[in-house]
């Protein structure tokens, strides 16, 4: 799937979770998928946890981080 048709999966709605950014219009964020997955929780265990999740949607998490890293990397200072 190309990174464009990714980025379509996450939008934005004021009513949902106060704007965050979500997945399909559902009430699952991008910001938990991509915590889960920086915790080590396992793809196939964030598709059982969560049903109505699917495989594109946690890489379209994924490209939807990279955009805003690309972004917004001159903010980021090197140490």
């Amino acid at each position: 799937m190309a990174t464009d048709d990714l980025l379509g999966r996450i939008t934005t709605d004021p009513e949902v979770l106060g704007g965050k950014p979500i997945i399909r219009g559902m009430r699952v964020s991008v910001e938990h998928i991509l915590k889960a997955l920086a915790a080590g929780v396992p793809e196939d265990e964030l598709l059982a946890d969560i049903p109505i999740l699917e495989p594109e949607d946690i890489r379209a998490c994924l490209a939807y981080a990279a955009e805003v890293m690309g972004e917004h990397s001159h903010f980021i200072m090197a140490r």
